[in-house]
């Protein structure tokens, strides 16, 4: 294993696009040796460590399936032995499945949607605290679903991000005396392709006008406030939440 040697490590899972790849760049842009997790686009991921090294930095990117436990345990190795010891955390894997009522969802789809966006969640958690040796700092991109309820449309995953809202609560004061700081971000309708994943490529546009600030959000406006989550200027801050959603 490396020693860190006071570095910023950072694991971002599911950053092969969207806001995990906007947050990979910014991280490094910051001074973090960043990990681009990603599920099954390799060519994205390499892509993002490229341009990240081409920018005088420090990224690697590694395959692996954030749910399943056995995985997680591999990619925290790889990470040990690349990068060092882990100090920052950005759970953002997961995904949207096409809208429907909760009435036409199956075992199957609910399953899907819960272990993708909630157990990778805990299993990453529950790694990088173990390596967080002299604190350190997670946050976790939840959704205005978990508010919202998105009815009619992805109550599972809505589900799921409610579920991201209870890990984040809790595990900030199981951690807080190890000087492990655990927050959130709740994106709202933002800019990315995942909309596509749902059945509906345009569906910012359509609820635009429902939008106090009548725009959808970017990736980058995410990114910036989970660095600032991230940062010493967050120094005093756990537990918390912030919602990105013009608005909503």
């Amino acid at each position: 294993m490396i020693e860190n040697n006071n570095r910023k490590i950072v694991l971002i899972t599911g950053a092969s696009r969207g806001i995990g790849a906007a947050t990979a760049k910014l991280l490094a842009e910051q001074g973090y040796s960043v990990c681009v997790n990603f599920l099954q686009d390799q060519n994205s991921a390499d892509k993002i460590v490229s341009e990240i090294k081409s920018h005088q930095g420090n990224a690697i990117a590694v395959q692996a399936d954030a749910s399943k436990e056995e995985e997680v345990i591999a990619l925290f190795k790889v990470i040990d032995d690349s990068l060092g010891s882990i100090t920052h955390l950005v759970n953002n894997a997961g995904i949207l499945l096409p809208q429907m009522p909760l009435l036409e969802m199956n075992e199957d789809r609910i399953n899907k949607i819960l272990t993708t966006n909630v157990t990778s969640y805990f299993l990453c958690c529950r790694e990088a605290i173990k390596r967080m040796f002299n604190g350190g700092s997670i946050v976790n991109v939840s959704s205005v679903a978990s508010r919202t309820g998105s009815p009619n449309e992805y109550i599972d995953y809505a589900a799921s991000k409610g579920a991201i809202d209870s890990l984040t609560k809790g595990l900030s004061l199981e951690v807080a005396s190890k000087s492990i700081r655990v927050n959130c971000v709740r994106p709202g309708f933002i800019d990315t392709d995942m909309h596509a994943d749902g059945g509906e490529p345009n569906r910012i546009e359509r609820i635009r006008q429902s939008i106090p600030l009548g725009r959808g959000g970017t990736v980058n406006e995410i990114a910036k406030s989970i660095a600032f989550l991230l940062s010493d200027d967050a120094s005093y801050i756990t537990g918390s939440f912030i919602d990105i959603a013009g608005g909503r």
